[in-house]
């Protein structure tokens, strides 16, 4: 079972073939879509969070990061200095966390879960999720 320090070793030795290096075609499809830039959006599993910097490009006003493995959130707030408060970057379990969100964009974020929390993460993705919220992943 992927621990935090699981993907703590992944993004500190930078084993992360997973990693595009860009943002994700489709979820750069779905954001090109959006024309509300003030939707508060969670990326949970952020990892690099190509999608975060596409959306900061984009003009998007309210995005959070969230990220288990203290590395990629260490570049990640790095990489967000100047974000001008747009960006909150936060290390922490996804299944702790709290928030109320229009919309979750998820970069495999689903697929690397143990099937067992599989059920867990949709329960949670709804709890986080404000009436009329959406869930957008690959």
């Amino acid at each position: 079972m992927p621990d935090k320090q699981f993907w703590e070793n992944n993004y500190f030795t930078g084993q992360t073939g997973w990693d595009m290096g860009v943002t994700s075609p489709p979820l750069k499809d779905y954001i090109d879509q959006l024309t509300d830039k003030e939707l508060h959006i969670l990326i949970p599993g952020a990892g690099n969070s190509y999608e975060a910097s596409y959306l900061l490009q984009k003009g998007f006003e309210h995005i959070t990061v969230l990220d288990i493995a203290p590395t990629a959130v260490k570049r990640l707030r790095e990489k967000s200095k100047d974000s001008s408060g747009r960006l909150r970057v936060i290390e922490g379990d996804f299944f702790n966390h709290n928030g109320k969100y229009d919309l979750i964009l998820e970069q495999t974020f689903f697929c690397a879960l143990e099937p067992e929390r599989r059920e867990e993460y949709a329960r949670h993705v709804h709890n986080l999720l404000k009436p009329g919220g959406k869930l957008a992943g690959v």
